[in-house]
């Protein structure tokens, strides 16, 4: 039984049912398509099992017969030398990873011969448009990124011509794969509008939560089922993730989306990464807050930081209050934490938002 993250609440177990015959063979073709597997592959892990898609592509590659190298941790340098070495084709990496390799010095991401890979698999949080584009200027066109949940699969792929055609896109929706933007009341939004995302993956086998059939109930609307995210479709299709909503902040009677912000920030020279979330406000609600981790040797603060983002986004949308950690708390595949953020600021408070 593997559990949610439980980023922004307590995780939840999650019961599967049995696989169908027909849902083994459109499961592996859906890892064929989001992991790029193949007999002849050579891929590196270095993410955890008890996750359930570093699971899904260890078991992938077993069942094609590919060779899986593993690692007990994920180390940058090392992770080139095993790619000159073993020769790897393929290997499961996450968005943290990626800023890690990037912050390597010139010489030593230089000095190993990458030629050999084929198809990097990247889930488990969003990859800021930047460091992906940076990441196929040297690597190649072999950067491939999956939105998907424990609880459905995958349900979206982006290829690396996608993501420099569509920054910030999540992908289209794998094949079969029925994906609706919805408002409250159930409807149809048109092309460009931001709403829950609404999902059918019939590939993955119906599930439970364990001891928590209400949480169950509540994401599911006939077939589609919905993770809480927020997102919607641009004219060819393409799905962009505007935010949980969950980690939507209404100020003043406005809705925020933090991702937006956390977008921007990370385009600030001396930001290895941030988190943007709700903080109580005694006259608007709720306002912003940002924790930022600065990269080694940045020279940033707060208020410098307020100042940039002044200049180019709407001034209800700059965090109030900007805090700078050496490390932000994280779970293994790279997501962060917002609920450990968020909640030395509402303590004593009778409400969370």
């Amino acid at each position: 039984m593997f559990f949610t993250s439980g980023t922004t609440g307590r995780p939840k177990g999650i019961v599967r049912q049995p696989m169908t015959a027909d849902q083994a063979v459109r499961q592996a073709e859906m890892r064929r398509l989001a992991y790029g597997t193949a007999p002849d592959m050579r891929a590196l892990l270095c993410a955890p099992w008890y996750h359930s898609a570093p699971c899904n592509y260890a078991l992938g590659i077993v069942q094609e017969g590919g060779t899986l190298v593993v690692e007990d941790r994920f180390d940058a340098e090392r992770t080139l030398a095993l790619i000159e070495q073993q020769r790897l084709t393929h290997a499961y990496l996450v968005p943290t990873m990626y800023v890690r390799l990037l912050a390597l010095p010139a010489e030593v991401r230089t000095r190993y011969d990458l030629s050999s890979m084929r198809f990097v698999s990247s889930t488990g949080s969003p990859c800021p448009p930047e460091v992906k584009r940076r990441m196929i200027e040297w690597w190649g066109p072999v950067i491939h990124e999956c939105y998907g949940a424990s609880e459905l699969g995958y349900m979206t792929l982006l290829t690396s011509e996608q993501a420099l055609r569509k920054p910030g896109s999540a992908g289209m929706p794998l094949p079969d794969v029925t994906l609706k933007i919805l408002d409250d009341e159930g409807r149809e939004l048109p092309r460009g509008t931001p709403g829950l995302i609404w999902i059918d993956q019939p590939a993955t086998p119906d599930f439970s939560y364990a001891g928590n059939a209400q949480a169950r109930a509540a994401m599911a609307r006939g077939d589609l089922k919905t993770m809480g995210d927020v997102g919607y479709l641009d004219d060819d299709g393409f799905l962009f993730i505007v935010d949980r909503a969950a980690d939507m902040v209404i100020s003043g009677g406005v809705n925020i989306y933090p991702v937006e912000v956390e977008l921007l920030l990370q385009t600030l020279p001396g930001v290895a990464d941030c988190a943007v979330f709700g903080i109580p406000d005694d006259e608007f609600g709720e306002a912003l807050a940002a924790a930022v981790q600065p990269a080694p040797d940045a020279d940033l603060s707060p208020d410098a930081i307020r100042a940039w983002l002044h200049d180019r986004i709407a001034g209800y949308k700059v965090p109030r209050v900007v805090t700078l950690h050496d490390a932000l708390p994280r779970e293994d595949t790279g997501k962060i934490f917002k609920r450990r953020l968020r909640e030395p600021y509402w303590t004593g408070r009778s409400r969370r938002v």
